[in-house]
């Protein structure tokens, strides 16, 4: 009889409106379910509305098109940064955050996500680190403690993100987007934090396009997890935790159903303390459905 797969879930908060507003419902479903998730957040400015340079990115209006923007994020959090300031997430979240905090892990998304998700391939390395640092510095202020784990703004990352991360001495990261655990290897370097990749689609990546209908996309997602394997799944509070809401819902309804195990990215982690996962090239490419490039498992070394 084949093992059961096992699927971790990770919640990725990119917005104002959806930690203050899609965080603490997808923590209540999850808490149903018993199932301890992993909420990455971004910690500085909600400049979302400076996003609209990515016109110039190949398929970038495609997905706009097919996911609604301004009826996900909404009109206020879309003129952020640009018509009005754009507001300190950590600052007027941090109690909503430390509540979801007490049942699920707590990690660094970014500070600035616009900032990091368009500009991380032309910082600089001192750059990087005064970016991360500020989200260090706003985790350990909300959560009284050091994040122990981050997942890079859009799948944005490379070997200066890499060495910041060893820098401070995380025990996982989940960066790129892959099958299977493993440490980096990128720019002539093997670093010391590994990576636990996103395996699924997003939903944002499919919704809307004609071969995925929604009423179809949860056995997408359950024929798609690996059997015996960890399979990660990324979420959005803007996404899965308002509009989405009652489908994420009835997909862990119908995983739970199908025998699926739910894990934590944590936990899964502390297993390498007896065996670290292999090493694997760290690249960067594009996935379907998403605009831009992103940072990619590559083979492994």
């Amino acid at each position: 009889m084949a093992e059961p797969a096992r699927l971790a879930i990770k919640i990725d908060v990119d917005t104002d409106r959806g930690t203050r507003e899609g965080i603490a419902p997808l923590a209540r479903i999850l808490d149903r379910h018993r199932i301890r998730g992993t909420f990455l957040y971004s910690l500085g400015p909600d400049n979302t509305g400076r996003a609209i340079r990515r016109v110039f990115r190949p398929g970038f209006f495609s997905k706009v098109s097919r996911t609604s923007v301004v009826k996900i994020y909404g009109l206020r959090t879309l003129m952020n940064g640009v018509l009005l300031p754009g507001p300190d997430i950590a600052k007027r979240n941090a109690a909503t955050m430390c509540a979801v905090a007490a049942g699920h892990e707590a990690g660094i998304h970014c500070w600035d996500h616009v900032r990091w998700q368009d500009g991380l391939a032309r910082m600089t390395l001192a750059q990087v680190h005064a970016e991360f640092a500020k989200a260090q510095e706003a985790f350990q202020t909300v959560f009284g403690k050091p994040a122990r784990t981050a997942g890079a703004a859009g799948w944005q990352a490379d070997e200066k993100s890499l060495a910041v991360y060893d820098e401070a001495g995380l025990d996982y990261a989940s960066d790129a987007r892959g099958t299977s655990a493993f440490v980096p290897v990128a720019g002539g370097r093997t670093f010391a934090t590994p990576q636990i990749p996103t395996t699924l689609p997003t939903l944002d990546e499919l919704i809307g396009r004609p071969e995925y209908p929604l009423d179809r996309l949860i056995d997408v997602y359950l024929d798609s997890l690996v059997p015996g394997a960890l399979n990660a799944f990324t979420g959005h509070a803007e996404l899965e935790g308002m509009h989405y809401l009652d489908w994420f819902a009835a997909f862990l309804a119908a995983a739970e159903k199908r025998g699926v195990v739910f894990v934590n990215l944590a936990d899964e982690a502390a297993k390498f303390a007896e065996k670290m996962p292999p090493c694997a090239q760290f690249l960067q490419g594009a996935v379907e459905g998403r605009s831009g490039t992103l940072a990619l498992q590559g083979p492994f070394v």
